[in-house]
């Protein structure tokens, strides 16, 4: 297994990784169009900060990656990306993506009604580099997850971070297993993803945090 930085002359092959890496998972996809998901989740970290984003490869295969910043108030927020994202793909005027964002839409309503909290983006100086991992399902018990977020903290420490945050689903219980066993504290209420379902349900982030 070979941990390495980004190339240019991955970024097709990484498109293609990302949309088959989460297969199973609650974010397998989230309103089902990849190129406007991978828009906010991979495209930004490729276009703008290259050098924090790093590769499983498996016989010159890749498998795995870590998209990654070390300080997210330079960095677009979520909602900044999703916005243009919607934009650019008229994704309220596609069958799918409008259905998840007009449920969206329902969700937020109903949890302002109930008081409930929903998710949204995470800012703390203490915590200001982030992460998005995905490994493909051949490579899971490898140590190339492991592997890779090893690789970014070093990064994110190397550069001066003093630490991490990241966000996942409280449903991801896998994930929320491997965070925790790579130094990762759980943080914070469990809000609502509005949206999202995962089996039919709603589901729920789950911010967590390390120091460097």
């Amino acid at each position: 297994m070979e941990i390495r930085g980004f190339t240019e002359s991955d970024r097709d092959e990484l498109r293609a990784l990302a949309r088959r890496a989460g297969a199973g998972s609650p974010t397998e996809s989230l309103w089902g169009h990849a190129d406007s998901e991978a828009a906010v989740y991979l495209d930004p970290y490729m276009d703008l900060e290259p050098g924090s984003l790093f590769l499983a490869a498996h016989d010159g295969a890749l498998v795995g990656y870590l998209a990654g910043c070390v300080d997210s108030a330079a960095f677009p927020s979520e909602e900044q990306r999703m916005d243009q994202a919607i934009r650019r793909y008229r994704l309220v005027f596609r069958r799918g993506p409008a259905a998840f964002f007009a449920r969206a839409v329902l969700d937020t309503l109903r949890a302002k009604f109930r008081g409930q909290p929903t998710a949204g983006d995470f800012t703390d100086p203490r915590w200001p580099s982030h992460l998005h991992i995905n490994v493909a399902a051949e490579a899971r018990g490898t140590g190339a997850a492991g592997a890779l977020m090893a690789r970014f903290l070093e990064h994110a420490a190397a550069s001066g971070s003093p630490g991490c945050h990241l966000q996942t689903l409280v449903e991801n219980t896998r994930a929320v297993r491997f965070f925790e066993r790579t130094g990762f504290d759980r943080l914070g209420p469990e809000p609502l993803v509005p949206g999202l379902r995962h089996r039919g349900s709603p589901v729920h982030q789950r911010t967590m945090v390390r120091s460097l």
